[in-house]
């Protein structure tokens, strides 16, 4: 098959060299946009009856599949086997289909430069074409990728080029994405109040839909921006309805960061019992989940929210706990401090020999 009609500009394509064992999504806030949801069958499978077109064909389907299920090894493999296809036979825009896919995947696993490079890949082939829905999606991944690496004016640029697509092609739900994901931009630069406005332009957006999922993370990241405003009531209102939904949702994981994020909310504001509500919920959900880092985070938090009620007895238990997690997890650090704060607990309450135990202790043991 003739490869006369291949884009130069695609020579310089780099395969995602992410070990197999390491391709594991990246937890972050953004709300990221999902190409599958826009390659119809119509779209994934070719009409012509070329062998090599149908394969590719065949391997696009497969990777948006793959991708959509979570299989990033094995979809990353057939997205780069189909591309290797579609240029073979010079099909841009099939080219420009894939690219968006492999700038999904690398995105997904924090692969940013990569990223990056497979979206102006695309954009370069799209350009001239009408296809705005792959054009909006990539602009997204770009400008996200860009924010993670601090590169907040092309983030910008990105976002907003991305807003003004979706915007005319009345598309609400990439919509709701641009507009939070500007949010997390502006946030990271410090415009906490425009961060706000966007988001919040996000959250009517969102709901309108009844979007649930795109719901909790919209509130959530509103609850981040109001307490990096040190506005705790503000913050409080948007952690609780996250949290609600969080469990409405058995999205779990997600409640027990938004807990710990309640709990340090109303600790700031003085409210300690209130606190040590939330740190509880957490720690009960963390043993549930089997979450040992966010067990041992809790009762640390705990803690500490019991000395600030002069409660020293429920903080010495809660820290001996956490000492003998954090020895099972063989975590240093951690030991050290609940180490430090049982001494002081200790003295606190005029046990002194106690104290000179766990000093010994961590002498012997340092």
């Amino acid at each position: 098959m003739s490869t006369s009609k291949e884009n130069p500009s695609l020579k310089n394509t780099v395969p995602l060299q992410v070990p197999a064992k390491s391709l594991k999504p990246t937890k972050r806030n953004t709300i990221a946009h999902d190409f599958g949801q826009g390659l119809s069958e119509e779209t994934v499978l070719s009409q012509e009856g070329d062998g090599q077109l149908l394969e590719a064909s065949k391997l696009l389907r497969q990777g948006v599949q793959q991708q959509q299920a979570g299989d990033l090894n094995t979809a990353m493999k057939s997205l780069e086997q189909s591309l290797v296809l579609f240029q073979a036979v010079g099909d841009f825009q099939k080219q420009g289909q894939v690219l968006s896919l492999l700038a999904l995947v690398a995105y997904t696993v924090g692969d940013y430069k990569n990223t990056i490079s497979y979206s102006q890949q695309c954009l370069s082939l799209t350009k001239d074409t009408s296809n705005a829905f792959i054009k909006m999606q990539v602009l997204s991944h770009l400008g996200n990728a860009y924010r993670h690496l601090n590169d907040y004016d092309k983030a910008i640029q990105c976002l907003e080029e991305c807003l003004k697509i979706t915007q005319q092609k009345q598309d609400k739900r990439s919509q709701v994405a641009t507009l939070n994901n500007l949010g997390l931009v502006y946030k990271a630069l410090g415009s906490v109040a425009r961060a706000i406005e966007y988001q919040e332009q996000s959250l009517k957006i969102v709901q309108e839909l009844q979007d649930r999922c795109g719901e909790e993370q919209v509130l959530k990241n509103l609850g981040n921006a109001w307490y990096a405003l040190d506005n705790y009531p503000n913050a409080i209102a948007y952690y609780e309805k996250c949290v609600l939904l969080s469990r409405s949702l058995n999205n779990l994981r997600s409640a027990i960061h938004v807990l710990k994020n309640l709990g340090n909310a109303y600790y700031a504001t003085g409210d300690y019992a209130k606190a040590i509500v939330y740190y509880q919920e957490r720690l009960q959900l963390a043993r549930e989940l089997q979450d040992k880092r966010s067990e041992e985070q809790s009762l640390g938090s705990l803690g500490v929210a019991c000395e600030a009620l002069s409660d020293y007895a429920k903080a010495i238990t809660y820290y001996e706990e956490r000492l003998l997690l954090a020895r099972a997890m063989k975590d240093r650090r951690s030991q050290e401090q609940a180490l430090a704060n049982l001494k002081l607990a200790c003295y606190a309450i005029g046990n002194y020999a106690k104290a000179m135990q766990y000093q010994d202790w961590k002498s012997t043991n340092s």
